[in-house]
């Protein structure tokens, strides 16, 4: 195994333990679906939702063959990434794959456990009177859009990127 490889799964596994340690914490210990809206800061709260769909709440449904069907294309996606990780010839974009892969994992986690993914931060500015909300996210959707950046970033700006013709 490479140097680049373990940084990858390194990347990946520190991704999926923070993800499940913080989803963990928040319903057991903290009991954020018994506290309801928690202000964090005038912008940040804590608040609890449960994500049936995919990014963004997209493809709601409830049905098992839904949430199966989500599952399988999961565990696909997983495993190509998986596959361009280990082919992957820089640092950055062997750990950007990894942090994908375990936020994918780590959501996927959630799905198995609890038949929807733990979603709990909450961006939101009031502007003349009304509240505009971000979406509502977890740690593991952070690193999966952190990774996509920085995949971005090193597919334009990267060693390849400066000596393509």
């Amino acid at each position: 195994m490479t140097p680049r490889l373990r940084l990858g799964l390194l990347a990946g596994f520190v991704t999926l333990v923070l993800d499940q340690a913080s989803k963990l914490w928040l319903l057991y210990v903290f009991d954020l679906a018994n506290r309801g809206t928690v202000k964090v800061a005038p912008f940040f709260d804590l608040y609890l939702a449960w994500n049936i769909g995919i990014s963004f709440g997209w493809l709601q449904n409830e049905s098992a063959l839904a949430q199966y069907g989500l599952m399988a294309v999961k565990a696909v996606a997983v495993v190509l990434l998986a596959v361009w990780m280990a082919r992957s010839e820089t640092k950055l974009a062997t750990t950007a794959l990894g942090m994908i892969i375990g936020g994918a994992i780590g959501n996927g986690i959630d799905r198995l456990a609890y038949g929807a993914v733990v979603d709990f931060a909450l961006f939101h500015v009031e502007i003349g009177g009304t509240v505009y909300n971000w979406y509502i996210f977890n740690l593991a959707d952070v690193a999966i859009v952190a990774g996509v950046a920085a995949l971005l970033y090193d597919s334009f700006f990267g060693v390849h990127a400066a000596k393509a013709p």
